[in-house]
């Protein structure tokens, strides 16, 4: 029996002598048709598409149970037949998988720079997506192109905005669900004022999860990058800003405050740490992240125009200023790493963002400088998302809560109605 099904039918109470009683409650039909259908659902989903037959082999329920379940589930329109099998002896036999329109979510990455979104059905296929540079001039601007972007995306699609079960959204900072703003984003102008939150599921009005980015990235890569089956890594973001996300135990880590990995506060580089200038975004982000590294170019003789990129590129091709400003990256980059593996010791180290992407220049600068600093170290590698990390751990968290939504509208129900 499952924990539904224990959770259901068993009931404590307490005598007046104070011991312990449990009373049975028999199940109904109805109760466990819904927890049979939701079982079901769940199996084609997870190893679908899967005949009836075998559907009852894997689950062991019986093939007349099973033929019910399937029945609820074509007419609540939560699977749909995929044909028939081939290869088996014997006659074929009609075939069930996830009816993928039977939900559709939209992610939302918004950064500094870009705002990338994509649709995907209930099935996880992505049908559509967008980027656009951000309009950060006012947070107002922003939300209004976080709505817009979301609903051509929908349109795009051919899909009602009445049928997108959940959005996710990530963005830097950390989310406070009690006050409904986003705290320590200092890159996004307006970002962290109240009412932000209630602000943006008024332009997406739909149900919406926000997630700070580089927690997203961390997600995709455990999903589809190089913490898949990994139960310790970080994800170190390094670009317009610095952020870490902590997988521990195979689970992501927010902390207390939801500010678990804000190493951009870490009191590391020249700058000054109780300056209340570099309190704002955090010494460590004032020094190593795009703008610091900009700084640092500039004050050895560099000419601009500058940008991160544009610096990375010079010392590709042997510029030894450029160079030298690498190597500093570098050096400050391996500190911070041998700063917080010795309290998490993860299995590796995921460099993403901007400028952390640029394995080719910063790898074995770094690799080299942890060698000097401790006796142990994890293994540090590029991120091989690119742009897409932060928008595929939006979408990866967006289709978790709309499967749990869409799987409960039948079984759901019944359930309800069952238990009262």
């Amino acid at each position: 029996m499952d924990a539904l099904s224990r959770g259901l039918l068993e009931r404590p109470s307490v005598d007046g002598g104070g011991l312990r009683e449990v009373s049975i409650t028999a199940g109904t039909p109805s109760l466990l048709r819904a927890i049979n259908e939701r079982s079901v659902l769940e199996l084609i989903h997870r190893r679908g598409p899967l005949s009836r037959a075998q559907v009852a082999r894997v689950s062991g329920l019986s093939k007349p149970t099973v033929s019910l379940a399937l029945s609820g589930l074509l007419d609540a329109r939560l699977v749909r037949e995929v044909g028939r099998s081939r290869g088996d002896r014997g006659p074929s036999a009609l075939l069930y998988e996830l009816n993928p329109a039977a939900g559709w979510v939209v992610g939302i990455d918004v950064g500094r720079n870009w705002v990338r979104a994509a649709i995907a059905d209930i099935a996880g296929r992505v049908v559509a997506r967008r980027d656009e540079r951000a309009r950060v001039s006012s947070a107002r601007s922003l939300i209004g192109q976080i709505g817009s972007i979301a609903h051509r995306l929908a349109g795009e699609a051919g899909v009602e905005w009445s049928q997108v079960t959940h959005a996710a959204l990530g963005s830097p900072g950390v989310f406070d669900p009690v006050h409904g703003y986003v705290a320590m984003a200092p890159n996004l102008p307006g970002w962290g004022r109240h009412g932000l939150v209630e602000a943006v599921r008024e332009q997406l009005g739909t149900n919406v999860t926000f997630e700070n980015d580089v927690n997203l990235a961390a997600l995709a890569e455990r999903a589809h990058g190089l913490g898949r089956n990994l139960a310790n890594f970080a994800f170190l973001s390094v670009g317009t800003g610095i952020g870490l996300a902590l997988v521990i135990d195979g689970q992501l880590r927010r902390g207390a405050h939801g500010a678990a990995g804000e190493i951009a506060y870490l009191p590391i580089g020249p700058a000054d740490p109780r300056d209340p200038a570099n309190r704002r975004r955090g010494a460590f982000e004032e020094t190593a992240a795009a703008a610091g590294i900009v700084r640092q170019a500039k004050a050895l003789g560099m000419r601009s125009p500058l940008s991160a990129e544009t610096i990375f590129s010079a010392a590709r091709r042997g510029n030894r200023t450029a160079m030298k400003v690498v190597q500093t990256e570098a050096a400050r980059l391996a500190l911070a790493i041998a700063t917080i593996t010795p309290v998490l010791d993860p299995e590796i180290v995921i460099l993403g963002g901007g400028v952390g992407r640029n394995g080719d220049l910063l790898l074995e600068p770094i690799e080299r400088e942890l060698r000097q600093l401790m006796p142990f170290k994890p293994r540090v590698a590029v991120s091989a998302l690119g742009d897409d990390a932060v928008l595929q751990g939006a979408v990866a968290i967006a289709l978790e809560a709309a499967r749990e939504r869409v799987f409960a509208r039948r079984p759901g129900r019944q359930v309800h109605e069952a238990a009262e």
